[in-house]
């Protein structure tokens, strides 16, 4: 097959990036291991941008877009729809994020296959501004309808959207293993961090993401640990100024870090936090999983689903009940740990990004 991705930031992965750029560095150059080709369309910022023309047999064409978040992705979709269609780059495209569904039309109407990958319910994100969550509610009917199919990475948000439309859809999760990697802890020096003397955040500083929750909620506990919190706002925002000022000494933000150096913050972790407000099927939740590191996130039902019963919960958007979770992670570590040696299990046993390429080339042959 002939695919063609956009909908992501970039790969390799460049300031602002989240889960959609790790799905789209895992995926893809699976697809091309199978045998088909694969375009993908990053996005060029004033400011950020990776200047590569291939990644691991991907190739990669980039487009210029603005910094305004929302207008950016609507931009650079319609210059990669637009690119699609007149230089006929493939057969098959596959777009991440409904709000991108509206693209599927003329991509259709130009005998495209177009699959959309659903990972959440974007309208409840309070990142949006309400003429933003109207234009997703809208476009959500777009997804139902108009590709020939649509992929979710969890049961929930499916559901939600079988009920809503009354239609069924794929399911294809997330992976979560890691492929080995150079043990270098040159990072943990350059942020004058220690081993398992940390609990970690890796991530957008996006409302949504519960963030304004975490720092008080490890300020106010009996934790004498640091709070590092990996990236950052993906568009200027006052909500990054804001963090700031709830923080102390013990909370540092050493900005946007990457691949490798990610895993090995991850994987030297005291605990990895995931606060969230709303999520999909969090990656970096699954990756922590994967690379059996003690884990604390909210009890949404997304993350309910990720980790069954091998992680501790707090409830969403309660700073008391996630302090009362760090305190019980510095005083049962041992619990913590019998729980990620739990959570491994079922990360390598029930998410995996082999069975998730095959599934997709399923459904791009069948639909």
């Amino acid at each position: 097959m002939r695919i063609a991705a956009f909908g992501f930031r970039s790969i390799p992965p460049a300031k602002g990036a989240a889960g959609a750029d790790k799905f789209a560095m895992e995926l893809f150059p699976r697809l091309v291991a199978r045998g088909h080709s694969v375009v993908a369309y990053n996005r060029r910022y004033p400011d950020v941008f990776v200047d590569v023309k291939e990644y691991k047999g991907v190739q990669v064409k980039t487009i210029k877009t603005i910094p305004r978040s929302g207008f950016d992705t609507l931009l650079h979709s319609f210059k990669a729809t637009f690119d699609i269609i007149f230089n006929n780059t493939a057969d098959v495209v596959h777009i991440q994020n409904g709000g991108n569904s509206i693209w599927a039309l003329p991509l259709r109407l130009f005998g495209k296959k177009v699959f959309i990958s659903q990972d959440g319910v974007d309208w409840k994100r309070d990142k949006w501004t309400w003429y933003a969550k109207l234009y997703l509610q809208i476009s959500a009917y777009i997804t139902a309808y108009c590709p020939n199919e649509v992929i979710f990475d969890n049961v929930i948000a499916k559901k939600l959207f079988e009920d809503r439309f009354n239609k069924k859809f794929a399911f294809i999760p997330f992976g979560s293993e890691i492929a080995a990697w150079p043990e270098d802890n040159s990072v943990l020096e350059r942020l004058n961090l220690q081993k398992g003397e940390y609990f970690l955040f890796v991530g957008r500083f996006i409302p949504d993401k519960g963030l304004h929750y975490l720092i008080p909620g490890f300020t106010g506990s009996m934790s004498k640990k640091k709070l590092v919190l990996i990236g950052g706002s993906p568009n200027p925002s006052p909500y990054e100024q804001q963090l700031i000022d709830l923080s102390n000494d013990n909370v540092l933000f050493p900005g946007f870090v990457y691949g490798d150096e990610t895993n090995t913050l991850i994987k030297n972790a005291y605990c990895y936090i995931q606060p969230s407000d709303v999520e999909g099927l969090s990656p970096v939740v699954l990756t922590v999983m994967g690379l059996g590191v003690p884990l604390i996130v909210s009890d949404i039902e997304e993350n309910e689903y990720a980790v069954l019963e091998t992680a501790r919960k707090f409830k969403k958007g309660n700073i008391t009940s996630l302090t009362e979770e760090i305190n019980f992670a510095e005083q049962n570590y041992p619990e913590m740990q019998r729980l990620a040696v739990s959570a491994r299990e079922r990360a390598l046993g029930v998410f995996n990004w082999e069975s998730v390429a095959d599934e997709h080339v399923r459904v791009f042959k069948e639909s």
